[in-house]
Parts: C-alpha cells; sequence; structure tokens
C-alpha cells in the first residue's frame, strides 16, 4: 500500500489540487451539487466531482475528486455507506417490538426509489448490512439508529418500508459517517467552512493547511489491486501500448480478472483490465482511465 502521508509531503501542492480528494463535512441546507460547486471554484478547478449524493439535510461524509481525480470517480463510488439517524414512530411501540422488525430488513432487500430521486424508479435489490437501534425514547416515540447498506440504498425508503408493519415510521434526521473507505473519523474530514479557510490561507501564500487536508487520489490503492511496472514501460504505455509481462517489475505477478491500478513507483499512471486476445496471448491487459499526461 502507498504511503500516502509520504507522497503528500513530496507532492507540490498544485498536483495535489488536480489529482487529489477532500472528504468534506456536508451541512445541512445544500445540495451535494453546491458543495462540489463551492469547492471548484475556490480552487479554481475546471472540473470536480462528488462519491454519491446527500440529501439537502442530510448531512456528513461527502468526498469530493479533485481535477483529474474525477477520472477515478467510479472506483471509489460503488461502495458500502454507513448513516446514523433518527426515525419517529407513528405509534407507541416498545423497544424490542421496533428490533424485532428492524432484524427483518437485514440482508438482501427489495426497495423501490422515492418519487423524488434521480434515479429510474423501479425496484432493486439492495443489501442492508447494519441495521440498528442506537438509542430509544418509548414516550418520545423516536428511535436513533445505524445502518450500513450497499451503495444506492435510500435510507428515508428503508425506514418508511419497514414502518408499514409497525403503525408507520419516518426519518427525521440523518447523517452519513462512514462512504466506502472514507469516513468522519478521518484526519482530513473538514467543514466546508474550515476548507474555504484553508484555501484563503493557499492564495495568500499559506500552503501547509490546504496540504493537510488533500488526500492524494493514489488512495485508489485502497480499493483495486496493484500492479508495478518499470520505467522502460512508462515510455510505451504513454503511446497507447497494451500490458505485457516484460513491463511488470514482477513478471510473476498474476493479473487480476477485475480492474486493476497500474504504478511507477508511487505514480499512478493507468487503471487498467485483463484481456485474453487470441491473435496476441502475449498481451496481459489494456488501458481502461489513463492519469499521466
Amino acid at each position: 500500500m502507498i504511503d500516502l502521508e509520504k507522497l503528500k509531503k513530496e507532492k507540490p501542492l498544485d498536483e495535489l489540487v488536480n489529482f487529489g480528494i477532500v472528504n468534506i463535512d456536508k451541512p445541512a441546507g445544500m445540495t451535494s451539487f453546491d458543495v462540489v460547486n463551492v469547492v471548484r471554484k475556490i480552487l479554481s478547478l475546471k472540473k470536480c466531482g462528488h462519491f454519491g449524493t446527500l440529501d439537502p439535510n442530510v448531512t456528513g461524509v461527502l468526498p469530493i475528486a479533485l481535477g483529474n481525480a474525477c477520472k477515478v470517480q467510479e472506483y471509489f463510488m460503488h461502495h458500502e455507506k454507513t448513516y446514523i439517524g433518527t426515525m419517529q414512530l407513528h405509534q407507541k411501540i416498545t423497544k424490542e417490538k421496533l428490533e424485532s422488525e428492524m432484524k427483518k430488513f437485514i440482508g438482501k432487500i427489495n426497495q423501490l426509489p422515492p418519487r423524488i430521486s434521480r434515479v429510474k424508479r423501479q425496484v432493486r435489490q439492495r443489501e442492508i448490512i447494519e441495521f440498528k437501534i442506537l438509542d430509544f425514547n418509548e414516550t418520545a416515540k423516536t428511535a436513533e439508529f445505524i445502518a450500513e447498506v450497499e451503495a444506492g440504498t435510500y435510507i428515508r425508503k428503508l425506514i418508511d418500508d419497514m414502518g408499514k408493519s409497525i403503525g408507520g415510521a419516518q426519518m427525521i434526521g440523518l447523517r452519513r459517517i462512514k462512504a466506502g473507505i472514507f469516513s468522519e473519523k478521518d484526519k482530513e474530514f473538514v467543514s466546508l467552512a474550515d476548507f474555504e479557510k484553508a484555501a484563503e490561507e493557499y492564495k495568500k501564500g499559506n500552503l501547509e493547511k490546504l496540504k493537510e487536508l488533500i488526500i492524494p487520489a493514489e488512495t485508489v490503492d485502497r480499493i483495486l489491486p496493484v500492479i508495478e511496472v518499470n520505467e522502460e514501460a512508462l515510455k510505451k504505455l504513454k503511446n497507447g501500448s497494451p500490458i505485457f509481462a516484460e513491463m511488470l517489475i514482477n513478471k510473476e505477478t498474476k493479473i487480476p480478472e477485475n480492474s486493476f491500478a497500474i504504478f511507477l513507483g508511487y505514480r499512478l499512471l493507468e487503471i487498467a483490465k485483463k484481456v485474453e486476445e487470441k491473435e496476441n496471448p502475449n498481451i496481459l491487459a489494456r488501458p481502461k482511465v489513463v492519469l499521466y499526461n
């Protein structure tokens, strides 16, 4: 695994800004796209993108790809998410009864996206990994919960569907605490206001505060398998060459079945995919995403 702290120290800040990730604590009242646009304008970037939409009133972990990191955005997005929220129960029930109903939703479920959503409204299967009570107030008919779910799961709909068998329930508060490899416990996790302050310091010539907050996009090595190539491979890859065994640091390396990251030292060159070509069986893989200039 790449030593990201060492990489952050060695990389010029301009390179981090153009190929990095910021883990923003999204405030309530803004859309995810609003936050992305604020970050993009602050850093004067042409493009930025987030790793999974949060509704305007939902707060918490919103990782944002900066510049060329948008090219690897999809590899970070489709991973489990964890939320802490509060539900309002419409009928008075016991904690035991509520726990029993929530357990029924652990595992694979069928979910119809809500009417107000950006996706096609058709039933989809999603996995609920964890769904349990953190705090229960029988008098107020409220329950704080934690839910770890497959990407693309609607928590508001989960609460509504669960509530149908107990007289009704609705979500009244939600915060995302984890999105894939990004968490609110990360030292880079930062409020939008504090990020803006760090960016202002950057414009004044103080680089350190902003540098501390940017995660190198090479952290994709925590998600994808890594294959290392030798120096001689770089020129060939730049010219669009597929990957051959002689390019590998370890020529006995087994090529992963799915996508993998190609590194030269600490430098991320490509995301590639294994191929089997009858015309040229020496070709091991071909590039999917090219990341060098």
